[in-house]
Formats: structure tokens, sequence, C-alpha cells
């Protein structure tokens, strides 16, 4: 009897030590994921939009020396077509963003990328003028000394613009979080994440200029440096393809514009900037 009602109390506190390690063992789901990012590099290339703040603009020569005040700059969009926008032979005439970057973190990127955009000083416009004009091979109609004085900006005056381009050879870190990570879903076959990015970079413009009928220059040069924060939303499809759009926003500073052949002849401004993105890429794995 005493045998029999040890067997049965050994059985019953088996049992209940068996259920307690079912009950505490941690269960599982198909929707535990989180994106592992770390060792994987990207590219995309995608177009933008751009805006500028009014800027003053200084131009100085052996025989000038004058400020222009709140002058106004637009970007230059080119009208669609698929032979511009699609062949890597015509890329920069529209204007463009491109880049590539590395994953050394499941959260962090760190790229490289230009955006081609755009500045196109607006023609025939009214500015304020502070500086003189002294020029006498030839003689010029706008020879005086100014003191914030009127002045009415046309090509007989200055053409000016960076159009091919404006170009920012900027370096981003990039913060990177998918969405399904917090809202419990499995992404692997569609991916929504969010993204924010710190730039810094230099510019090297092609300035197209034609200053007071002095001879046009229109080549690449250094010309400054800049800074830029980003924020984005990015769709990745099946853990490879992915379509971004962007906000971009940053301050630019050229303090060495060429703007003829002459190397005593030089132009200098400061702006912001504000750009609309979007962009097709391609993301993979390469180092585990």
């Amino acid at each position: 009897m005493h045998k029999v009602l040890f067997i049965c109390v050994f059985i019953g506190l088996s049992t209940q030590g068996y259920a307690q390690d079912i009950i505490t063992e941690p269960i599982t789901t198909e929707f535990d994921f989180k994106t592992k990012n770390k060792g994987k590099f990207y590219f995309y290339w995608g177009w933008n939009k751009s805006q500028y703040n009014y800027s003053d603009i200084t131009f100085k020569g052996d025989d000038y020396d004058f400020t222009l005040s709140n002058v106004g700059a637009k970007d230059r969009q080119t009208q669609w077509d698929s032979d511009v926008y699609m062949n890597p032979t015509n890329m920069t005439i529209p204007q463009t963003v491109g880049r590539i970057g590395y994953y050394f973190h499941d959260h962090w990127n760190i790229s490289i990328g230009v955006d081609h955009m755009k500045y196109v000083m607006v023609s025939q416009q009214f500015a304020t003028i502070d500086g003189y004009i002294d020029l006498q091979d030839p003689v010029s109609e706008f020879n005086g000394v100014y003191d914030n004085a009127p002045i009415y900006i046309d090509e007989d005056f200055l053409e000016f613009e960076h159009t091919d381009g404006l170009n920012y050879v900027n370096m981003e870190i990039s913060r990177v979080d998918n969405l399904g990570d917090y809202l419990k879903w499995n992404s692997k076959k569609i991916q929504l994440n969010i993204l924010e990015s710190f730039g810094i970079g230099v510019l090297y413009p092609k300035t197209n200029t034609t200053l007071l009928s002095k001879e046009r220059y229109d080549e690449y040069h250094f010309s400054g440096f800049g800074l830029s924060l980003k924020g984005g939303i990015n769709l990745t499809l099946f853990d490879h393809f992915f379509v971004q759009a962007e906000l971009k926003t940053g301050y630019l500073n050229m303090p060495n514009i060429r703007t003829t052949p002459s190397t005593a002849d030089s132009a200098s401004q400061e702006f912001f900037f504000f750009q609309r993105n979007i962009s097709f890429g391609y993301v993979f794995q390469l180092v585990k």
C-alpha cells in the first residue's frame, strides 16, 4: 500500500513540474521578426525638385566690387521624356539624386552621393546694389558708385546660373527604422521604413555666367561646402527593391565661384535649399 501511494505521489509531482515547464516556456509566433541590415549595401537613383531662398551675391574683380542683395533664383525642371530621364547617357540633363551606402549597424548606414540640382538666377528682376563698377576697356554703361541703390538685372548686366549643375557631393549618416519591428508584423515581403539623415559635403558646380559683357564662363570648379538634413519614407519589397521619398533641406556656402576666364574675377554667395526627392533602388547583403 505504501509503495502504491509513493508511486502516485511521484507521478503527480512529475506531471505538475512538466506542466509548469510548458506554461513558462516562451511562446513564439511567425511575427517575431527583427530587421537585420548590418552588412548590407544599397544604391539608388532618382530625381529632385528644388527651391532656394533669396540671397546676396558678391562679385569682385580688378575693376569692380559690388554686392547684389535679395536676388531670387529657381530650379530648372526638364520636361518629361523617357529618353532623357531613363537614358544613362543623359543623366545630367534632369535634376537627379544618386547614392550608394553601407549598413554598419542594423539601424545605421553611411553613404556618399550627389544631389545634381540646378540653380538659375531669375532674369529681369529688381534687386539692390552696393559697391562700385569701373570698367574702362570698354567703358561700361553700369560704371558708378552704388550705395544700396535699386537696380534692374537683365541679360546685359548679368546672367548667372549653376545648371550643370549645383552639384552637392555629400556624405550622409542615416538612421533607419522598420515600422514592422515595432508594430509586430512580419515584414520579409514588405517593409515600411522611416529614415533621418545628416550630411556634409562640397560643391562642384558648373557655373554659367555672363557678367557685364565679359567673356562667358562655364566650367566645373570647387566652390564651397554644404550641410544638410533629410527625412524620408522607404518602401522595400521582397528584401531587395525599394522606392524612397525624401524631404531634404540644407545650407550652402560658396565663397569661390568662377565667373570669367580670368582668375581675378570671382563671386560668392550663401543660401538655403529645400528638396523633394523620389528615387528607386536596390539593397543586398554582401557582408555577413
